[in-house]
C-alpha cells in the first residue's frame, strides 16, 4: 500500500503499532524489497517514528518541522548546501526545519526517523 504517486519511494503513512505492542522493526527491515521504503511504526505524543530501509538517493527537499535520523545499520549520507553529513551505525542527527537536504545511502541502510505528525515525508 504505497501512498502518493511517486514510484521511486514506497512511503506508508499508516501507523502499524499501537501503544504497548511490540514493534518488529528488524522483521520489517528484512522484508523490505523496495530501494526506498518508509513505514510509520508508531505515534509518540505529537510525533511519529518511522522506519526507513534505504538504498540510493532521495530528492532535495525540506520540511516545516525538525526531523531526526538515527542509523540502525549501514551508512546514511545527508547532503546539505555546501557539505555532507556522514552517519554510521549508532549515529544520529537532527535536521532543523526549513534546511534543504538530500539523504543518500550507498548500501542498504536501516534508519529510524522521528518527526511531528502531519509532516509529509517527501518534503516540499
Amino acid at each position: 500500500m504505497t501512498e502518493g504517486t511517486d514510484s521511486r519511494y514506497d512511503t506508508r503513512l499508516n501507523v502499524l503499532y499501537r501503544p504497548l505492542e511490540i514493534i518488529e522493526a528488524g522483521k520489517l527491515a528484512a522484508e523490505a524489497v523496495h530501494p526506498w521504503y518508509n513505514q510509520t511504526l508508531c505515534e509518540v505524543n505529537d510525533s511519529v517514528v518511522r522506519l526507513g530501509v534505504l538504498k540510493g538517493e532521495y530528492h532535495w527537499h525540506h520540511h516545516d518541522m525538525d526531523e531526526f535520523f538515527h542509523v540502525i545499520d549501514g551508512q546514511l549520507l545527508i547532503d546539505l548546501e555546501g557539505r555532507t553529513l556522514e552517519l554510521a551505525r549508532g549515529q544520529g542527527v537532527v535536521i532543523p526545519k526549513t534546511v534543504e537536504h538530500r539523504p543518500r545511502a550507498p548500501e542498504k541502510t536501516v534508519v529510524l526517523m522521528v518527526e511531528r505528525k502531519g509532516i509529509i515525508p517527501t518534503g516540499t
